[in-house]
């Protein structure tokens, strides 16, 4: 392979940076806008809670059609198209002149998210060989998460000096930026041969994905007994079972179910869904203790993520090398560990605990996932061939992001009961209990209401509380983790069965 075609994979590799960027900066930077938005849209409680589901239910629903769009068709057509769509959709979230208008956006917003990510994933197993995967799945991935400071950190300065749109704009120069690096640096790949479409799994897989997620969205919200919350679950579940059996019995599946056989791609696949439920202990739960008990702003919290990135950018840095070492189990395991003991650490988080303590142990927990997420990932996607590389990549994303559904949701109830459970209520006007119970940021709004610093400093220790039992749960999922590496993880998971970088450049030169 010439030194030409080396340097250009990983110029395409930047490419793939920029594109998973773009839908990071979206996940997190729509909070920071919703006051603002509640105001100026004039929207309700229920609008607002669809300017959210509106994107993660087509978000959901779109990664396995998405993956089997770019197999059959090129997966850089595929990836030059969701960036369009992307941009475009942010251009009309910027703009949206009605709630109608801006949940309609963020549902192509959601479309064009589900386009982008599986087919970035997808092109890595094509691209490299089993010896450079790792590096440039890892470069991915800590673009994906340098996207989680980056965008409270940029979203807090827009809304500090522009109106709520800007923080939508704000994608459409990476989309360019994107959409001209994919252009020029990736080459294009596709299945060998076109398979026939299969509706049936396409309709079961995104009605069931849609239809579950939703119901885990309501289970965090509204109970999980309740009937919007049960109705969704099951249903959903049933739509995924009916996927299996159709699945099962069609000739030209849209899943090769046998994939499941592979300890690879499940273990792996598992594994990062572990990952992704932890890691919503930590960045949904610390930017409100930043700001609600540290009396920091959204940049401000922004900025305080910063050591766990750098810490992944670590841990990504010296992935390969350990893996290499010690072996994919135990490196994989190692990063677990370390992102097990990080969270119980920032469990023996208090009051009067400052920003040194929250920087060392997140610093720490970034570096075990650094470690841990591209080893696991590498052993899934490593397992797909060229022709499944796309609906692959999206069974492996969707399964990732149910999960870390699911995560929000389990780990969102066990917040608000520990919050509710420690709040000292005496002395507060009955008709303000519901505010204060609702969240710490309506606690305070309500102690300044009434002048009570002993409810401020209620609130705060009530919410450092529930900080704490959240993460020790998602330390115990870190330990499971762990076991999972152990136990289920190959000893050895190169040698895929996808094309080398050099002949899919070839075939690219050649187009």
């Amino acid at each position: 392979m010439s030194a030409d075609l080396g340097a250009r994979r990983w110029w395409a590799v930047g490419a793939l940076v920029l594109a998973s960027m773009v839908v990071g900066f979206d996940v997190t930077i729509l909070s920071l806008a919703l006051p603002a938005m509640a105001d100026d849209l004039g929207a309700n409680n229920v609008e607002l809670q669809w300017f959210v589901t509106s994107y993660t239910l087509v978000f959901a629903a779109g990664m396995i059609p998405a993956g089997m769009l770019g197999d059959r068709f090129g997966r850089k057509k595929v990836l030059l198209t969701a960036l369009v769509i992307f941009g475009i959709a942010s251009l009309a979230c910027a703009y949206a002149t009605s709630s109608g208008t801006f949940i309609g956006a963020r549902a192509v917003l959601g479309l064009g998210a589900a386009l982008i990510m599986p087919t970035t994933l997808s092109l890595l197993p094509v691209m490299f060989s089993d010896e450079e995967r790792p590096k440039a799945i890892g470069a991915v991935a800590g673009a994906a998460m340098l996207a989680y400071p980056l965008g409270p950190i940029l979203g807090g300065y827009l809304l500090n000096h522009f109106w709520w749109g800007s923080v939508f704009l704000i994608n459409v120069p990476v989309v360019i930026l994107a959409f001209l690096a994919v252009s020029a640096w990736l080459p294009e790949s596709k299945a060998k041969e076109a398979k026939p479409f299969d509706i049936g799994g396409l309709v079961f897989s995104s009605v069931g994905l849609a239809a579950l997620t939703y119901g885990v969205i309501q289970g965090g919200e509204k109970g999980w007994t309740d009937v919007t919350t049960l109705v969704p679950c099951i249903g959903g579940l049933l739509a995924l079972v009916l996927f299996v059996m159709w699945e099962k019995r069609v000739a030209d599946p849209l899943v090769d179910l046998s994939l499941f056989r592979s300890a690879r791609f499940t273990s792996g696949t598992m594994l990062g869904t572990v990952i992704n439920f932890t890691m919503f202990g930590v960045l949904f739960t610390m930017p409100q203790y930043y700001q609600a008990v540290l009396g920091t702003d959204a940049m401000g919290s922004g900025f305080r993520l910063l050591p766990m990135v750098g810490g992944l950018l670590v841990g990504v840095t010296v992935a390969n090398k350990v893996a290499k070492a010690l072996g994919p189990k135990t490196a994989v395991g190692i990063g677990f560990a370390l992102l097990a003991a990080a969270l119980f650490y920032g469990a023996t988080t208090d009051v009067s605990s400052g920003t040194g303590l929250a920087a060392a142990w997140t610093a720490a927990y970034g570096l075990g996932l650094g470690i841990a997420l591209p080893t696991a990932m590498d052993a899934a996607l490593g397992a797909l061939s060229e022709d499944s590389a796309g609906v692959g990549s999206g069974v492996n994303q969707s399964i990732r992001t149910l999960g870390g559904s699911f995560g929000a949701a389990i780990l969102g109830s066990i917040l608000n009961s520990g919050y509710r459970g420690k709040l000292d209520l005496d002395g507060v006007p009955e008709q303000a209990h519901g505010a204060v119970k609702d969240s710490v940021f309506g606690g305070l709004a309500v102690a300044r209401a009434i002048k009570s610093n002993g409810l401020a400093d209620s609130v705060r220790s009530a919410y450092v509380h529930a900080l704490d039992v959240v993460l020790v749960v998602s330390g115990g999922l870190g330990l499971l983790g762990v076991v999972l590496a152990v136990v289920w993880l190959p000893r050895h998971v190169g040698q895929s069965t996808a094309k080398t970088a050099e002949s899919e450049h070839e075939a690219a030169d050649a187009v």
